[in-house]
């Protein structure tokens, strides 16, 4: 048996080990703003639910372990003591994983990932109205755990009140475990989707997703593609450019007469195929194809 004795080895090889043997851990989508009203979202896997009279949720943003950097998201509940968390199911995976790209200050994550803001009753931040159930919390305390990279925060946040999607109840009223169908992080670019195992999604840290912004609005308000799709589509560091969206043209007839036709319907139909084969470059350049191309 291996035996590490955590001073040994550097925070980052000891997050890894931490982080691939202590899961699946639930994920908080943490909806917060800043002093000037700014909306802020961004995910975090070190969460759970620690009591029910009252109703207590812990989660820890973390200082980064590369830099010793802190999240919005700490700076924000400590300025307005108030946070919505959201769980995530498998239908907003991807969004969530977008909604952590680290944009700069000000970038409101809720346009990048594509989800919608509706209002709270109790506290200001923005419920995310895609998750399934959402907590209004006010913010009882924060308990700093260190001051180099890899250190908690733990913010005990008490409910308020709750919302929950009615497509996720049983006939009792209770929550159905298989509808609400939620996800939980893993190890690496690993997570679980309940009942139906372990999936991976990939975005290295290093990557600054364009957002679901970048994508058109005829695409977006299509139908054709789910939530998971606009964040696959959101995660791209740059757009194809114009010559090699043309190059792709030329070489594809069948494309070339979908434009020619005037059939966004189909032609966002084929670039969902080539997201289901994982193609991301050439559903992006599907996407952007028409006429002024040619």
């Amino acid at each position: 048996m291996k035996t590490i004795n955590p001073k040994d080895i550097s925070t980052a090889e000891l997050q890894g080990y931490l982080q691939g043997s202590v899961g699946p851990r639930p994920i908080a989508l943490a909806s917060t703003i800043d002093a000037d009203g700014n909306p802020n979202l961004s995910p975090f896997s070190f969460f759970n639910l620690f009591s029910a009279n009252p109703p207590i949720l812990v989660f820890s943003p973390s200082r980064r372990v590369r830099d010793n950097t802190c999240k919005h998201t700490l700076f924000n509940v400590q300025a307005t003591r108030q946070v919505v968390i959201n769980v995530v199911n498998y239908d907003m995976v991807q969004q969530t994983s977008l909604s952590s790209t680290e944009y700069k200050d000000g970038v409101n994550e809720f346009v990048k990932a594509g989800f919608t803001m509706i209002p709270s009753e109790e506290v200001t931040p923005f419920r995310v109205k895609e998750s399934p159930v959402q907590f209004e919390c006010m913010v009882q305390e924060i308990i700093g755990l260190g001051e180099e990279g890899g250190a908690g925060n733990l913010v005990i946040c008490e409910v308020v009140k709750m919302h929950i999607d009615e497509s996720v109840l049983n006939a009792n009223g209770g929550i159905d475990q298989h509808k609400i169908d939620l996800v939980s992080r893993m190890g690496g670019n690993w997570y679980s989707r309940a009942n139906m195992g372990m999936f991976e999604v990939e975005k290295p840290l290093t990557t600054l997703g364009l957002g679901v912004d970048a994508i058109p609005q005829e695409a977006i308000e299509s139908g054709v593609f789910s939530g998971n799709d606009l964040g696959v589509l959101g995660n791209v560091e740059q757009l194809p450019t114009m010559e090699e969206v043309e190059a792709f043209i030329l070489a594809n007839d069948e494309l070339k007469e979908i434009i020619a036709a005037n059939n966004n319907e189909k032609k966002f139909l084929k670039a969902k195929k080539y997201l289901e084969e994982n193609n991301v470059p050439l559903a992006w350049k599907t996407i952007l194809a028409n006429l002024n191309n040619l």
